[in-house]
């Protein structure tokens, strides 16, 4: 058999071969398959889904920012309502709340004083009967508050009478500065206030004077105090001065007692200069 030279193989058939090979359709379609798959990464970083961005929405404040708005007078509305809907939160909060100290109560009489105050008319007699209409509901307002802090600041509730003294000292003042009328019905609520809080001055008293002796009651002054305020109020407090006296008494009579001897050791003494001591004093006769 012969060998036809592979340099002897005609161009032509061996460009046919190559031209066979490249036509190949299974070449293309694998390589069309593969450019399909394979995405480039410029452009799958363009057309990756972007991160959706929060639009704003309504919605209500948290309930510590909602308090914050609110004054003083809204939140005791809003505690108030609780409370009524919820007895047992208004218990717990009457356990919890701190103990409202004399100034802090006090300081609210002086609000309902000044409520008071900005309620009278302009101009006109300030003790009519009209005045006296148009401040009514101020003035039970102020009455009912104190009501309210009188016997929160009295035994046995206060143990310390200090306490007790100092709000009835302040109370007594606001009771002095209440308005007086030209008709006499309609001065009644400061008359009964007087009367209430002379009671209150009785009890605090009382107490006190089991404290040492009422020693506190002598020497800090509460003497004079009520004793002014007796005289304010036109001798309404005389059954508190009373009281005070039986507190503080066995301490000035021990005064008084001093005081006497002291005067009888004078009188000696003058009648032993003058010669006259014992002319007045009969003789004894007989045996002793």
């Amino acid at each position: 058999m012969e060998v036809t030279p592979v340099s002897q193989i005609p161009a032509s058939a061996s460009s046919r071969k190559r031209k066979a090979e490249d036509d190949d359709p299974t070449d293309d379609q694998m390589a069309t398959s593969s450019l399909s798959h394979a995405r480039p990464i410029a452009s799958y970083q363009r057309h990756s889904p972007k991160r959706s961005r929060t639009e704003p929405l309504g919605r209500p404040l948290s309930l510590p920012r909602l308090l914050e708005t609110l004054d003083a007078s809204s939140l005791r509305g809003v505690l108030q309502e609780v409370c009524t809907r919820h007895p047992t939160i208004a218990q717990e909060i009457e356990a919890t709340a701190p103990r409202p100290s004399v100034g802090s109560a006090l300081s609210v009489l002086k609000t309902y004083e000044a409520n008071l105050q900005a309620a009278f008319p302009y101009g006109g007699d300030q003790t009519s009967d009209y005045a006296y209409n148009r401040i009514r509901t101020q003035l039970m307002e102020l009455l009912n508050a104190l009501a309210d802090f009188v016997p929160h600041f009295l035994p046995p509730h206060e143990t310390q009478t200090s306490q007790s003294l100092s709000f009835l000292d302040g109370a007594t003042d606001v009771i002095h500065r209440l308005p007086d009328w030209v008709t006499s019905q309609n001065n009644r609520h400061k008359q009964d206030a007087y009367e209430e809080i002379s009671k209150a001055w009785v009890l605090a008293l009382q107490e006190a004077g089991k404290r040492a002796g009422g020693l506190g009651l002598k020497y800090e002054g509460w003497e004079s105090r009520l004793n002014k305020h007796n005289v304010a109020s036109g001798g309404r407090l005389q059954q508190a001065v009373e009281e005070l006296g039986r507190a503080v008494g066995w301490i000035g009579g021990s005064q008084m007692g001093e005081t006497g001897r002291s005067d009888e050791l004078n009188s000696v003494r003058q009648e032993l200069l003058s010669g006259s001591y014992g002319t007045n004093v009969p003789v004894r006769v007989g045996p002793w």
